[in-house]
Protein backbone atom coordinates (compact mmCIF):
# COMPACT_ATOMS: atom_id res chain seq x y z
CA UNK A 1 0.00 0.00 0.00
CA UNK A 2 1.41 3.55 -0.92
CA UNK A 3 1.86 6.33 1.89
CA UNK A 4 -0.64 7.81 -0.11
CA UNK A 5 -3.31 5.12 0.22
CA UNK A 6 -2.56 4.58 3.67
CA UNK A 7 -2.93 8.20 4.38
CA UNK A 8 -6.66 8.23 2.63
CA UNK A 9 -7.46 5.08 5.36
CA UNK A 10 -6.40 7.14 8.12
CA UNK A 11 -8.32 9.61 7.50
CA UNK A 12 -11.49 7.18 6.52
CA UNK A 13 -11.10 5.45 9.76
CA UNK A 14 -10.42 9.03 11.87
CA UNK A 15 -13.59 10.43 9.95
CA UNK A 16 -16.09 7.08 11.20
CA UNK A 17 -14.61 7.44 14.92
CA UNK A 18 -15.38 11.12 14.64
CA UNK A 19 -18.80 10.07 13.55
CA UNK A 20 -19.64 7.70 16.01
CA UNK A 21 -18.31 9.73 18.75
CA UNK A 22 -20.71 12.47 17.25
CA UNK A 23 -23.68 10.15 17.13
CA UNK A 24 -23.05 8.59 20.89
CA UNK A 25 -23.06 11.85 22.16
CA UNK A 26 -26.08 12.61 20.59
CA UNK A 27 -27.67 9.00 22.03
CA UNK A 28 -26.31 9.69 25.11
CA UNK A 29 -28.27 13.49 25.39
CA UNK A 30 -31.30 11.21 25.43
CA UNK A 31 -30.44 8.79 27.90
CA UNK A 32 -28.86 11.51 30.15
CA UNK A 33 -32.31 12.83 29.76
CA UNK A 34 -34.29 11.51 33.19
CA UNK A 35 -30.60 11.73 34.79
CA UNK A 36 -30.95 15.27 34.45
CA UNK A 37 -33.90 15.86 35.20
CA UNK A 38 -34.16 14.27 38.29
CA UNK A 39 -31.10 16.63 39.22
CA UNK A 40 -33.68 19.73 39.03
CA UNK A 41 -36.04 18.21 41.04
CA UNK A 42 -33.92 17.33 43.95
CA UNK A 43 -33.09 20.74 43.45
CA UNK A 44 -36.91 21.84 44.02
CA UNK A 45 -36.91 19.59 46.90
CA UNK A 46 -33.83 20.79 48.59
CA UNK A 47 -35.17 24.54 48.34
CA UNK A 48 -38.44 23.43 49.86
CA UNK A 49 -36.82 21.99 52.80
CA UNK A 50 -34.83 24.78 53.27
CA UNK A 51 -38.25 27.10 53.98
CA UNK A 52 -39.48 27.58 57.34
CA UNK A 53 -42.16 25.29 58.88
CA UNK A 54 -45.04 28.27 58.44
CA UNK A 55 -43.95 28.41 54.77
CA UNK A 56 -43.77 25.03 54.26
CA UNK A 57 -47.40 24.78 55.25
CA UNK A 58 -48.64 27.27 53.03
CA UNK A 59 -46.77 24.81 50.07
CA UNK A 60 -47.44 21.82 51.60
CA UNK A 61 -49.23 20.56 47.83
CA UNK A 62 -45.25 20.80 46.70
CA UNK A 63 -43.87 17.43 47.43
CA UNK A 64 -47.09 15.73 45.84
CA UNK A 65 -46.28 18.19 42.70
CA UNK A 66 -42.44 16.70 42.87
CA UNK A 67 -43.60 13.10 42.66
CA UNK A 68 -46.12 13.84 39.77
CA UNK A 69 -43.19 15.60 38.09
CA UNK A 70 -41.00 12.56 38.45
CA UNK A 71 -43.80 10.20 37.24
CA UNK A 72 -44.14 12.56 33.90
CA UNK A 73 -40.37 12.88 33.29
CA UNK A 74 -41.04 8.77 33.44
CA UNK A 75 -43.73 8.68 30.86
CA UNK A 76 -40.99 11.03 28.43
CA UNK A 77 -38.03 8.66 28.87
CA UNK A 78 -40.46 5.52 27.77
CA UNK A 79 -41.30 7.70 24.68
CA UNK A 80 -37.55 8.61 23.85
CA UNK A 81 -36.29 4.97 24.89
CA UNK A 82 -38.92 3.74 22.80
CA UNK A 83 -37.85 5.83 19.58
CA UNK A 84 -34.26 4.89 19.95
CA UNK A 85 -34.71 1.50 20.05
CA UNK A 86 -36.32 1.87 16.95
CA UNK A 87 -33.58 4.05 15.10
CA UNK A 88 -31.05 1.64 13.00
CA UNK A 89 -27.84 3.53 13.51
CA UNK A 90 -25.67 3.69 10.20
CA UNK A 91 -22.79 2.94 11.75
CA UNK A 92 -20.71 0.76 13.95
CA UNK A 93 -21.76 1.70 17.29
CA UNK A 94 -19.40 -0.31 18.88
CA UNK A 95 -16.35 1.37 16.93
CA UNK A 96 -13.13 2.35 18.91
CA UNK A 97 -13.54 6.02 19.27
CA UNK A 98 -10.30 6.98 20.98
CA UNK A 99 -9.20 10.21 19.20
CA UNK A 100 -6.85 12.86 20.30
CA UNK A 101 -7.88 16.30 20.04
CA UNK A 102 -4.92 17.35 17.96
CA UNK A 103 -6.41 14.57 15.56
CA UNK A 104 -9.77 16.00 15.28
CA UNK A 105 -8.13 19.74 15.18
CA UNK A 106 -6.06 18.37 12.14
CA UNK A 107 -9.15 16.37 10.07
CA UNK A 108 -12.21 18.69 10.80
CA UNK A 109 -12.05 21.16 8.64
CA UNK A 110 -15.90 21.85 9.68
CA UNK A 111 -16.72 22.07 13.42
CA UNK A 112 -20.18 20.26 12.61
CA UNK A 113 -18.09 17.20 13.73
CA UNK A 114 -17.16 18.88 17.40
CA UNK A 115 -20.67 20.05 17.98
CA UNK A 116 -22.76 16.99 18.46
CA UNK A 117 -24.31 17.08 14.78
CA UNK A 118 -23.40 14.79 12.10
CA UNK A 119 -24.72 14.28 8.24
CA UNK A 120 -25.19 10.53 8.88
CA UNK A 121 -28.70 10.01 8.53
CA UNK A 122 -30.24 8.92 4.94
CA UNK A 123 -33.01 9.22 3.18
CA UNK A 124 -36.34 8.05 4.63
CA UNK A 125 -38.93 7.48 1.74
CA UNK A 126 -42.89 6.77 1.47
CA UNK A 127 -45.17 6.27 -1.13
CA UNK A 128 -49.28 6.76 -1.11
CA UNK A 129 -49.31 2.81 -0.04
CA UNK A 130 -48.87 4.09 3.49
CA UNK A 131 -45.21 2.31 3.61
CA UNK A 132 -42.48 4.41 4.61
CA UNK A 133 -39.19 3.48 4.77
CA UNK A 134 -35.26 4.42 4.96
CA UNK A 135 -33.55 4.02 1.91
CA UNK A 136 -29.52 3.74 1.67
CA UNK A 137 -27.36 6.54 1.86
CA UNK A 138 -26.20 6.56 -1.69
CA UNK A 139 -29.62 8.32 -2.38
CA UNK A 140 -28.75 11.19 0.02
CA UNK A 141 -28.25 13.80 -2.60
CA UNK A 142 -32.22 13.15 -3.59
CA UNK A 143 -33.89 15.18 -5.70
CA UNK A 144 -35.64 12.86 -8.23
CA UNK A 145 -32.90 10.38 -7.05
CA UNK A 146 -34.45 8.88 -4.35
CA UNK A 147 -38.02 8.18 -6.25
CA UNK A 148 -37.61 5.37 -9.32
CA UNK A 149 -37.85 7.30 -12.72
CA UNK A 150 -41.46 6.58 -13.05
CA UNK A 151 -42.21 7.79 -9.34
CA UNK A 152 -41.91 4.60 -7.97
CA UNK A 153 -40.74 2.93 -4.91
CA UNK A 154 -39.11 0.11 -3.40
CA UNK A 155 -41.23 -1.62 -0.74
CA UNK A 156 -39.56 -1.77 2.86
CA UNK A 157 -38.67 -5.73 2.64
CA UNK A 158 -37.10 -5.31 6.39
CA UNK A 159 -39.16 -6.60 9.52
CA UNK A 160 -38.50 -6.22 13.16
CA UNK A 161 -39.34 -8.82 15.53
CA UNK A 162 -40.99 -7.86 18.77
CA UNK A 163 -38.63 -9.09 21.42
CA UNK A 164 -40.83 -9.38 24.95
CA UNK A 165 -37.52 -9.71 26.74
CA UNK A 166 -37.82 -7.00 29.78
CA UNK A 167 -35.57 -4.24 31.08
CA UNK A 168 -34.09 -4.10 34.30
CA UNK A 169 -32.70 -0.58 34.96
CA UNK A 170 -35.32 1.77 35.79
CA UNK A 171 -35.96 5.56 34.94
CA UNK A 172 -35.21 7.72 37.51
CA UNK A 173 -38.03 6.94 39.55
CA UNK A 174 -41.53 7.23 40.07
CA UNK A 175 -41.53 8.32 43.14
CA UNK A 176 -44.46 6.03 44.49
CA UNK A 177 -47.19 7.16 42.19
CA UNK A 178 -49.67 5.34 40.88
CA UNK A 179 -50.99 5.73 36.88
CA UNK A 180 -53.87 7.79 38.54
CA UNK A 181 -51.58 10.30 38.91
CA UNK A 182 -51.93 9.67 43.11
CA UNK A 183 -49.00 9.35 45.38
CA UNK A 184 -48.98 5.86 47.53
CA UNK A 185 -46.54 6.87 50.12
CA UNK A 186 -44.96 10.28 50.12
CA UNK A 187 -41.57 10.07 50.57
CA UNK A 188 -38.26 12.56 50.54
CA UNK A 189 -37.75 11.89 46.68
CA UNK A 190 -36.00 9.48 45.01
CA UNK A 191 -32.79 7.23 45.92
CA UNK A 192 -29.84 8.11 44.08
CA UNK A 193 -29.31 7.52 40.69
CA UNK A 194 -26.57 4.62 40.16
CA UNK A 195 -23.54 6.06 37.97
CA UNK A 196 -24.44 3.88 34.83
CA UNK A 197 -26.92 5.71 32.43
CA UNK A 198 -30.55 4.87 33.48
CA UNK A 199 -32.52 3.01 30.89
CA UNK A 200 -36.72 3.00 30.98
CA UNK A 201 -38.65 0.64 32.97
CA UNK A 202 -40.28 -2.32 31.53
CA UNK A 203 -43.77 -0.95 31.92
CA UNK A 204 -45.11 2.45 32.21
CA UNK A 205 -48.41 3.59 33.30
CA UNK A 206 -50.16 2.66 29.97
CA UNK A 207 -49.46 -0.64 30.43
CA UNK A 208 -46.54 -0.16 27.56
CA UNK A 209 -44.39 -2.81 27.88
CA UNK A 210 -40.85 -2.33 26.96
CA UNK A 211 -39.17 -4.86 24.50
CA UNK A 212 -35.27 -5.24 24.99
CA UNK A 213 -32.86 -2.96 23.86
CA UNK A 214 -30.04 -3.23 20.99
CA UNK A 215 -26.48 -3.81 21.62
CA UNK A 216 -25.25 -0.25 20.49
CA UNK A 217 -27.80 1.59 23.15
CA UNK A 218 -25.53 -0.69 25.96
CA UNK A 219 -24.87 1.98 28.39
CA UNK A 220 -21.04 1.25 28.60
CA UNK A 221 -21.20 2.70 25.12
CA UNK A 222 -22.41 5.88 26.51
CA UNK A 223 -21.11 8.57 28.24
CA UNK A 224 -22.39 12.22 30.46
CA UNK A 225 -22.62 15.33 28.49
CA UNK A 226 -22.90 18.63 29.25
CA UNK A 227 -26.17 19.64 30.07
CA UNK A 228 -26.82 22.09 26.86
CA UNK A 229 -26.70 18.64 24.51
CA UNK A 230 -29.56 17.59 26.59
CA UNK A 231 -31.68 21.24 26.43
CA UNK A 232 -31.69 19.87 22.94
CA UNK A 233 -33.52 16.60 23.78
CA UNK A 234 -36.02 19.02 26.31
CA UNK A 235 -36.51 21.52 22.83
CA UNK A 236 -37.22 18.31 20.90
CA UNK A 237 -39.92 16.83 23.29
CA UNK A 238 -41.50 20.95 22.48
CA UNK A 239 -41.29 20.96 18.58
CA UNK A 240 -43.01 17.55 18.60
CA UNK A 241 -45.93 19.66 20.26
CA UNK A 242 -45.72 21.79 17.46
CA UNK A 243 -45.49 19.44 14.80
CA UNK A 244 -47.57 16.61 15.98
CA UNK A 245 -49.67 17.54 18.66
CA UNK A 246 -53.85 18.68 18.45
CA UNK A 247 -52.09 21.84 20.56
CA UNK A 248 -49.70 22.79 18.34
CA UNK A 249 -52.53 23.49 15.35
CA UNK A 250 -52.73 26.73 16.04
CA UNK A 251 -49.12 27.32 15.30
CA UNK A 252 -49.18 25.02 12.51
CA UNK A 253 -52.27 27.33 11.47
CA UNK A 254 -50.04 30.11 11.49
CA UNK A 255 -47.23 29.09 10.32
CA UNK A 256 -47.99 26.36 7.88
CA UNK A 257 -51.24 27.34 6.59
CA UNK A 258 -50.52 29.77 4.86
CA UNK A 259 -47.91 28.36 2.48
CA UNK A 260 -50.02 25.57 1.99
CA UNK A 261 -52.54 28.12 0.44
CA UNK A 262 -49.71 29.91 -1.99
CA UNK A 263 -48.87 26.51 -3.12
CA UNK A 264 -52.61 25.92 -4.10
CA UNK A 265 -52.66 29.00 -5.24
CA UNK A 266 -49.32 28.87 -7.77
CA UNK A 267 -50.12 24.49 -8.65
CA UNK A 268 -53.28 24.88 -8.86
CA UNK A 269 -53.51 21.80 -11.99
CA UNK A 270 -51.43 18.97 -10.16
CA UNK A 271 -50.93 16.18 -12.12
CA UNK A 272 -50.85 12.60 -10.51
CA UNK A 273 -48.70 11.06 -13.12
CA UNK A 274 -45.90 14.16 -13.07
CA UNK A 275 -46.55 15.90 -9.74
CA UNK A 276 -44.89 18.89 -8.99
CA UNK A 277 -41.16 18.63 -6.65
CA UNK A 278 -41.26 20.85 -3.48
CA UNK A 279 -37.68 21.05 -1.06
CA UNK A 280 -38.51 21.75 2.12
CA UNK A 281 -34.98 22.20 3.97
CA UNK A 282 -35.05 22.91 7.51
CA UNK A 283 -37.81 20.08 7.71
CA UNK A 284 -37.50 19.45 11.46
CA UNK A 285 -39.59 17.02 12.86
CA UNK A 286 -41.19 16.83 9.08
CA UNK A 287 -44.87 17.65 9.36
CA UNK A 288 -44.85 20.49 6.89
CA UNK A 289 -42.96 18.17 4.36
CA UNK A 290 -45.94 15.89 5.27
CA UNK A 291 -48.35 18.39 4.35
CA UNK A 292 -47.08 19.15 1.17
CA UNK A 293 -46.83 15.90 -0.38
CA UNK A 294 -50.64 14.89 0.74
CA UNK A 295 -51.13 18.30 -1.41
CA UNK A 296 -50.30 15.96 -4.19
CA UNK A 297 -46.65 17.12 -4.30
CA UNK A 298 -43.30 15.44 -4.28
CA UNK A 299 -42.08 16.67 -1.62
CA UNK A 300 -38.79 15.85 0.53
CA UNK A 301 -37.49 17.63 3.37
CA UNK A 302 -33.98 17.89 4.61
CA UNK A 303 -33.18 18.24 8.01
CA UNK A 304 -29.36 18.58 9.74
CA UNK A 305 -30.12 18.13 13.14
CA UNK A 306 -29.52 14.61 14.04
CA UNK A 307 -31.82 15.21 17.29
CA UNK A 308 -34.51 16.32 15.22
CA UNK A 309 -33.92 12.81 12.15
CA UNK A 310 -33.67 10.49 14.68
CA UNK A 311 -37.34 11.98 16.43
CA UNK A 312 -39.15 12.19 12.77
CA UNK A 313 -37.74 9.06 11.85
CA UNK A 314 -39.43 7.16 14.42
CA UNK A 315 -43.00 9.01 14.75
CA UNK A 316 -43.27 8.86 10.23
CA UNK A 317 -42.29 5.07 10.06
CA UNK A 318 -43.50 3.81 14.02
CA UNK A 319 -46.45 5.51 14.70
CA UNK A 320 -49.02 2.42 14.63
CA UNK A 321 -52.37 5.00 15.38
CA UNK A 322 -53.43 8.55 16.07
CA UNK A 323 -52.44 9.44 19.75
CA UNK A 324 -50.08 6.46 20.64
CA UNK A 325 -48.15 8.21 22.43
CA UNK A 326 -48.75 10.38 25.83
CA UNK A 327 -45.46 13.14 26.43
CA UNK A 328 -45.44 15.80 29.09
CA UNK A 329 -43.87 18.69 27.03
CA UNK A 330 -44.06 21.50 29.77
CA UNK A 331 -42.89 20.00 32.58
CA UNK A 332 -39.27 21.13 32.88
CA UNK A 333 -40.16 25.16 33.55
CA UNK A 334 -41.65 26.14 36.52
CA UNK A 335 -41.76 30.09 35.27
CA UNK A 336 -44.65 31.09 34.00
CA UNK A 337 -47.36 28.57 34.80
CA UNK A 338 -50.66 29.67 35.12
CA UNK A 339 -51.42 26.46 37.38
CA UNK A 340 -49.23 23.47 38.30
CA UNK A 341 -51.89 21.12 36.09
CA UNK A 342 -51.00 23.30 33.07
CA UNK A 343 -47.15 22.99 33.26
CA UNK A 344 -48.26 18.74 34.13
CA UNK A 345 -50.72 18.14 31.33
CA UNK A 346 -50.42 15.74 29.02
CA UNK A 347 -50.25 16.04 25.27
CA UNK A 348 -50.64 12.77 22.40
CA UNK A 349 -49.47 12.47 19.88
CA UNK A 350 -49.21 12.41 16.97
CA UNK A 351 -52.81 13.89 16.43
CA UNK A 352 -52.69 11.89 12.94
CA UNK A 353 -51.51 8.89 11.74
CA UNK A 354 -49.09 9.74 9.21
CA UNK A 355 -48.81 6.70 6.80
CA UNK A 356 -52.61 7.18 6.11
CA UNK A 357 -52.33 10.87 5.96
CA UNK A 358 -52.95 10.53 2.04
CA UNK A 359 -48.82 11.45 1.22
CA UNK A 360 -47.97 11.54 -2.49
CA UNK A 361 -45.64 8.49 -3.92
CA UNK A 362 -42.29 10.15 -3.64
CA UNK A 363 -42.25 11.87 0.07
CA UNK A 364 -39.12 11.58 1.60
CA UNK A 365 -36.88 13.08 4.33
CA UNK A 366 -33.15 14.00 3.82
CA UNK A 367 -30.81 14.03 6.38
CA UNK A 368 -27.35 16.41 5.96
CA UNK A 369 -26.43 19.70 5.64
CA UNK A 370 -28.23 21.80 3.05
CA UNK A 371 -25.08 23.42 1.50
CA UNK A 372 -23.27 19.82 0.93
CA UNK A 373 -26.29 17.58 0.16
CA UNK A 374 -27.69 20.47 -2.11
CA UNK A 375 -25.25 22.18 -3.91
CA UNK A 376 -24.21 19.14 -5.82
CA UNK A 377 -24.54 19.25 -9.36
CA UNK A 378 -27.00 16.61 -9.59
CA UNK A 379 -29.74 19.03 -7.69
CA UNK A 380 -29.53 21.93 -10.52
CA UNK A 381 -32.89 22.86 -11.67
CA UNK A 382 -34.56 19.59 -10.34
CA UNK A 383 -37.01 21.55 -7.98
CA UNK A 384 -40.45 23.42 -8.86
CA UNK A 385 -40.55 25.05 -5.66
CA UNK A 386 -38.45 25.41 -2.74
CA UNK A 387 -40.47 26.23 0.84
CA UNK A 388 -38.09 27.14 3.68
CA UNK A 389 -40.06 28.01 7.38
CA UNK A 390 -38.13 29.58 9.72
CA UNK A 391 -34.86 27.86 7.86
CA UNK A 392 -33.43 31.08 6.18
CA UNK A 393 -31.54 32.15 9.54
CA UNK A 394 -29.85 29.43 10.30
CA UNK A 395 -27.37 29.82 8.02
CA UNK A 396 -23.36 30.94 8.17
CA UNK A 397 -23.85 32.64 5.30
CA UNK A 398 -27.51 33.36 4.25
CA UNK A 399 -25.70 34.51 1.03
CA UNK A 400 -24.90 30.58 0.24
CA UNK A 401 -28.47 29.74 1.20
CA UNK A 402 -30.10 32.41 -1.42
CA UNK A 403 -27.63 30.83 -4.04
CA UNK A 404 -28.14 27.15 -3.54
CA UNK A 405 -31.58 27.67 -3.28
CA UNK A 406 -31.54 29.90 -6.70
CA UNK A 407 -29.40 26.94 -8.29
CA UNK A 408 -31.79 23.77 -7.44
CA UNK A 409 -35.10 25.55 -9.10
CA UNK A 410 -36.19 25.46 -12.28
CA UNK A 411 -36.63 28.61 -14.14
CA UNK A 412 -39.64 29.53 -13.22
CA UNK A 413 -39.90 27.96 -9.95
CA UNK A 414 -41.05 29.64 -6.59
CA UNK A 415 -39.32 30.47 -3.60
CA UNK A 416 -42.31 30.26 -0.69
CA UNK A 417 -40.32 31.55 2.77
CA UNK A 418 -41.73 32.53 6.35
CA UNK A 419 -39.34 33.11 9.00
CA UNK A 420 -37.75 36.05 11.12
CA UNK A 421 -33.78 37.11 10.77
CA UNK A 422 -32.85 35.35 14.13
CA UNK A 423 -29.10 34.72 13.12
CA UNK A 424 -28.49 30.99 15.02
CA UNK A 425 -24.72 32.16 14.93
CA UNK A 426 -24.80 36.16 16.00
CA UNK A 427 -24.28 35.10 19.39
CA UNK A 428 -21.06 32.37 19.38
CA UNK A 429 -18.88 34.23 21.54
CA UNK A 430 -15.40 33.66 21.51
CA UNK A 431 -15.45 31.13 18.83
CA UNK A 432 -13.26 33.04 16.15
CA UNK A 433 -14.04 30.88 13.33
CA UNK A 434 -17.86 30.48 13.85
CA UNK A 435 -18.79 32.06 10.44
CA UNK A 436 -22.24 34.16 10.87
CA UNK A 437 -23.08 36.63 8.23
CA UNK A 438 -26.30 38.68 9.71
CA UNK A 439 -28.32 40.81 6.90
CA UNK A 440 -31.18 42.76 7.16
CA UNK A 441 -35.02 41.93 5.14
CA UNK A 442 -33.83 44.40 3.14
CA UNK A 443 -30.18 43.44 1.97
CA UNK A 444 -31.72 39.35 1.89
CA UNK A 445 -34.25 40.62 -0.83
CA UNK A 446 -31.71 42.21 -2.29
CA UNK A 447 -29.40 39.07 -2.70
CA UNK A 448 -32.32 37.26 -4.13
CA UNK A 449 -32.58 39.86 -6.55
CA UNK A 450 -29.03 39.43 -7.54
CA UNK A 451 -29.23 35.51 -7.91
CA UNK A 452 -32.32 36.18 -9.99
CA UNK A 453 -35.44 36.18 -7.94
CA UNK A 454 -38.27 38.17 -8.57
CA UNK A 455 -40.60 39.15 -5.89
CA UNK A 456 -43.94 38.49 -6.78
CA UNK A 457 -45.71 38.67 -2.91
CA UNK A 458 -45.02 39.84 0.36
CA UNK A 459 -46.55 40.51 3.75
CA UNK A 460 -45.98 39.71 7.13
CA UNK A 461 -47.49 37.46 9.39
CA UNK A 462 -47.49 37.42 12.97
CA UNK A 463 -46.66 33.68 14.84
CA UNK A 464 -44.88 31.70 17.60
CA UNK A 465 -42.96 29.09 17.71
CA UNK A 466 -42.68 25.94 19.82
CA UNK A 467 -44.71 27.97 22.68
CA UNK A 468 -46.53 26.86 25.72
CA UNK A 469 -49.92 28.19 25.01
CA UNK A 470 -51.07 28.12 28.76
CA UNK A 471 -47.70 30.30 29.49
CA UNK A 472 -48.21 33.82 31.05
CA UNK A 473 -45.24 34.70 28.76
CA UNK A 474 -45.40 34.56 24.68
CA UNK A 475 -42.65 35.30 22.37
CA UNK A 476 -44.30 36.38 19.10
CA UNK A 477 -42.03 36.45 15.84
CA UNK A 478 -43.42 39.18 12.96
CA UNK A 479 -42.70 37.02 10.11
CA UNK A 480 -41.45 37.57 6.46
CA UNK A 481 -43.42 35.59 4.15
CA UNK A 482 -42.86 35.97 0.90
CA UNK A 483 -43.29 34.25 -2.61
CA UNK A 484 -40.35 34.63 -5.04
CA UNK A 485 -40.33 33.51 -8.69
CA UNK A 486 -37.02 32.46 -10.50
CA UNK A 487 -36.87 34.38 -13.70
CA UNK A 488 -35.69 32.42 -16.59
CA UNK A 489 -32.40 32.96 -17.74
CA UNK A 490 -32.87 35.20 -20.55
CA UNK A 491 -34.71 37.59 -18.46
CA UNK A 492 -31.91 37.47 -15.77
CA UNK A 493 -29.10 38.49 -18.73
CA UNK A 494 -31.13 41.22 -20.17
CA UNK A 495 -31.36 42.90 -16.66
CA UNK A 496 -27.52 42.47 -15.53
Amino acid sequence: MSSIEEEELRRRKLEEALEVKSLRRIISAYLNYPEAAEEDIRRYERCFRRLPLAHKALLSHLPLKFQKLRWSVSQNSYFIFEMLKAFDPPLDMSADIHISEDQVMENSSDNHLLSGERNLLPCQSGSNSGKLRLTNADELGCGEGSIGTDGSLKQETKTKEEKTESLNNNVGCSGGINCNGEIDAVNNGCEDVNNSLPLPSTHDCHGHVSSSSPDWLDPSLQFHVPLVDVDKVRCIIRNIVRDWAAEGQQERDECYTPILKELERLFPHRSRNSPPACLVPGAGLGRLALEISCLGFISQGNEFSYYMMICSSFILNHAQIAEEWTIYPWIHSNCNSLSDDDQLRPVSIPDIHPASAGITEGFSMCGGDFVEVYNDPSQVGVWDAVVTCFFIDTAHNIVEYIEIISRVLKDGGVWINLGPLLYHFADMYNQEDEMSIELSLEDVKRVACHFGFEMEKESTIATTYTTNARSMMQNRYYAAFWTMRKKPLPQRENRS
